[in-house]
């Protein structure tokens, strides 16, 4: 084996040391799923449930900061739910423009980064704007990182990359077999942040649903029969302990895993 390819290779080694040892995740990944079903359970529009998960959202947020997770990542509205109701499409929308208007501050003020991901175009002119300006604003902070993800697809996310890879192919800023994962990731949304060590799902169904699909490739799945409303700072720490208490063997054998953790 040549010096440079041991090189890498120890690399490799060493970086895999590092995240078998991570008892904190550097990138937390939720779907927050069950909104609508807690609200009928109490009688209430969907709506009404919509508006309880904001409070959700911002428990989440300052617990996230509180643990000194870098990067959380929250699935607002996926691209599929355009098919919802045209009424409850209507009021998420509004609902996302007020709470932008009224959270930005509170956010800014703790040092929270706001990153809007996924295919903005489709908006009103007005939330676009709404979202530039929050964005813009929080640019600078660095406690944490808040991705959230609206008309957003993983499908979506790795297709946009590799178009953008194709269209350097196009131009012969590239060739075909210069083309890598390392690349197309950088072209993906949150390409600048570390990959997702945790998802969890609240909700109590067991599925991804089209989210962070290149992202979360090593991620410890948590799924929680608890609806998102209902979904606390004690769940949440809760969701941490199970990924602390696994074994993330990234291809390698347990034997191998212990070995590193030991070093």
């Amino acid at each position: 084996m040549s010096i440079e390819s041991q090189s890498d290779t120890d690399k490799v080694t060493a970086g895999l040391a590092e995240l078998v040892k991570q008892s904190m995740p550097k990138h937390v990944a939720i779907i927050m799923d069950g909104n609508g079903r807690w609200a009928q359970a109490q009688g209430k529009p969907r709506v009404v449930g919509h508006k309880a998960g904001v409070k959700t959202v911002r428990r989440a947020v300052s617990t996230a900061r509180e643990l000194g997770i870098g990067s959380l990542t929250l699935f607002a509205f996926s691209s599929e739910n355009w098919r919802r109701p045209d009424k409850e499409v209507t009021l998420l929308m509004e609902l996302f423009f007020t709470v932008l208007q009224r959270e930005i501050k509170l956010l800014h003020k703790n040092g929270v980064r706001l990153n809007i991901i996924g295919d903005i175009s489709r908006f009103s002119e007005r939330l676009q704007k709404q979202i530039a300006a929050a964005m813009e604003k929080t640019a600078d902070n660095d406690k944490l990182v808040l991705n959230v993800a609206a008309n957003y697809g993983g499908r979506w996310d790795i297709l946009q990359a590799a178009q953008a890879l194709a269209k350097k192919v196009e131009s012969g800023e590239l060739s075909s077999n210069q083309l890598t994962e390392e690349g197309l990731s950088q072209h993906l949304c949150m390409q600048n942040q570390p990959e997702v060590d945790l998802m969890i799902r609240t909700g109590g169904d067991y599925r991804i649903s089209n989210f962070v699909l290149w992202q979360a490739a090593y991620a410890e799945l948590v799924f929680t029969d608890i609806l998102w409303p209902d979904f606390d700072e004690h769940a949440f720490k809760q969701a941490i302990d199970t990924f602390a208490s696994r074994q993330r063997r990234f291809g390698l054998t347990g034997t191998q895993i212990e070995t590193l953790q030991a070093e």
